[in-house]
């Protein structure tokens, strides 16, 4: 499942094309995707102009003029692709094909000028619904989620607060979407080499009994690591594992710089470090690290 840094790229390679603008019609060519749609899904958005484009957690957030918000999430093989009358298509160097099997394309916003943006989802795991943006932070989706990892709520003292007597692994307390909104499974797994952090501590081992007014090192490391992970996969574009593309067609980078992830015996970049990834399960999920 494509990941926050995924997730950002996309909604910035949307962007261009759709905040601001009026969208002439919305053509839904089914009726659900991994739910129904919303009751006059077309009808509701058709004419509406998307004031601005945003994102929380893995959902980008279309703001429409009426006061509603368009909540898209991208599911396992969501993508989006943007065509221009001009322009066919915007090949980044590496181009996904699947992604235009008409078959698969099951959302078509229709602008101005031509321009078309179109959903394609070849697994059907992705979803739309429109929530009144007065109660948008009080829906399901969105109550119980936690900081931005790319946000300034994310700090060191807030991490030793929400790991405070939590005997949970390390790893698994990332995970949890309550406490750090949007990380997933790759980010943390790189978040916690770079941070010198093995994914089986106890996630309480970075607090103090007490909360103090200057945090400890390993949360300092931890948090530094999380920000850095996250903005070099933003610059490069994301992670383009299984189905995730970028808005025009193109794959992330970011995959070339994994120093655990998905390297399995193979040597840990580390320099001075002798040591080789390994992987373990916890909870379900691999775990890479050093």
């Amino acid at each position: 499942m494509p990941e926050l840094p995924e997730v950002e790229t996309v909604r910035r390679g949307l962007e261009p094309a759709m905040s601001g603008v009026r969208i002439d019609r919305l053509e839904v060519r089914r009726p659900d995707l991994r739910f129904p749609f919303p009751d006059r899904f077309a009808e509701r958005v058709s004419g509406r102009t998307i004031v601005g484009l945003g994102r929380r957690a893995k959902y980008l957030l279309a703001d429409l003029d009426d006061g509603e918000v368009l909540v898209m999430h991208l599911g396992m093989s969501g993508s989006f692709r943007t065509e221009r009358q001009d322009v066919a298509d915007v090949p980044g160097d590496f181009h996904h094909a699947r992604s235009k099997a008409a078959a698969h394309d099951h959302i078509i916003f229709h602008l101005p000028g031509g321009t078309t943006v179109t959903y394609n989802d070849p697994r059907r795991f992705g979803y739309m619904l429109l929530v009144p943006r007065a109660v948008l932070a009080e829906h399901a989706l969105f109550r119980d989620l936690g900081v931005e990892p790319v946000g300034n709520a994310l700090d060191a003292l807030y991490l030793e607060d929400a790991f405070r007597g939590r005997f949970m692994p390390l790893k698994a307390a990332l995970l949890d979407q309550r406490i750090i909104a949007g990380l997933g499974n790759i980010y943390v797994c790189e978040s916690l080499h770079r941070s010198g952090l093995s994914p089986r501590r106890s996630a309480g081992t970075l607090s103090p009994a007490k909360p103090r007014k200057v945090a400890g090192p390993r949360a300092t490391r931890l948090v530094t690591a999380i920000r850095e992970v996250i903005a070099e996969a933003i610059a490069a574009g994301g992670s383009s594992l299984r189905d995730h593309i970028q808005a025009d067609g193109s794959l992330g980078y970011f995959q070339h710089t994994f120093r655990v992830y998905d390297r399995e015996g193979e040597p840990c970049p580390t320099p001075s470090c002798r040591g080789t990834a390994r992987r373990i399960v916890q909870s379900g999920r691999s775990t890479f690290y050093c």
